[in-house]
């Protein structure tokens, strides 16, 4: 059974929906090693040195600092950091509804669930279904652990998904990057299209892929365990080459049909359903 990690209320205008919410992701067993002692086989444990005092410290005589110049640091109290802490308001506001195609997916972050607590059943369905008929995403504001968050909440089947979103100081910009200023000619982007629609697909099925590295990574580390020596296999490494771009179009179209590029059980595939746009949604939105 799922458990929340937080509840609260979803307001719009003057409506307030109770609601709960859960984490829609969690992360894979991480593969880490520790750092032994060769010579004995223990874990070593790593301690706190004060390299002023030359000496080992206890946790217990730790503070936290910020250096507002070099070398120079203004210490608080654990009550100092909590009153720096943003108050959770375990409200998350509506401010305005956007098209979703106009929230780039650069911005996405964490995603969670959201669920009606209890009496919020009728009024969560109809944000739900009210996002999914005009095609838009409610953008919100939701306060808590210390942190005020931009989020959007979006529908996804029946229910509703809060995806939180990065802000714009935290994306960094394409300008910082030498994208050159090459040209392409009519034949080469013809090619390119004809190429990317053989291997197209109308749905995604995330369920055909898997971590092939990490796989790789545990069969070796099992074979370690019963006593078998790792070999490294050494990958060629791939070579930047000058192509002919126009020759590598042709022998990529020549040596992929589309019945091989096609993922398995695709052809049962239905085409994606659009949904319906309707009108905007009104002003009682909360501001």
């Amino acid at each position: 059974m799922a458990r929340a990690f937080a509840s609260g209320q979803i307001a719009f205008g003057l409506v307030s929906i109770p609601v709960k919410l859960f984490s829609a992701t969690e992360a894979s067993e991480r593969i880490s090693f520790n750092m032994i002692h060769q010579e004995c086989g223990s874990r070593i444990q790593q301690q706190l040195f004060c390299p002023k005092d030359e000496r080992t410290i206890e946790r217990s005589e730790v503070v936290k600092g910020y250096e507002f110049s070099k070398g120079q640091y203004v210490l608080f109290t654990e009550e100092e950091l909590k009153a720096l802490e943003e108050k959770a308001t375990q409200q998350i506001d509506i401010v305005e509804f956007l098209p979703s195609s106009e929230i780039d997916p650069i911005y996405f972050q964490k995603a969670n669930y959201i669920a009606p607590d209890r009496g919020g059943d009728r009024a969560y369905t109809l944000l739900a279904k009210a996002l999914e008929q005009t095609g838009r995403w409610a953008l919100a504001k939701y306060a808590a652990r210390g942190k005020q968050y931009l989020v959007v909440i979006r529908p996804l089947g029946k229910g509703l998904v809060m995806q939180q979103l990065f802000y714009p100081n935290e994306i960094r910009s394409m300008e910082e990057l030498d994208l050159g200023e090459a040209v392409v000619k009519d034949t080469e982007l013809k090619m390119a299209v004809q190429l990317a629609e053989m291997g197209a697909a109308e749905e995604f099925h995330p369920e055909n892929y898997r971590d092939e590295v990490r796989e790789r990574i545990r069969g070796l580390i099992q074979k370690k365990i019963e006593g078998e020596e790792i070999m490294n296999a050494e990958a060629e490494e791939p070579r930047a080459q000058v192509i002919d771009l126009m020759d590598a179009l042709r022998k990529s179209l020549g040596n992929a049909p589309k019945a091989k590029l096609q993922i398995k059980g695709e052809s049962k595939r239905k085409p994606a359903k659009v949904a319906p746009r309707a009108a905007k949604v009104g002003s009682g939105v909360r501001s």
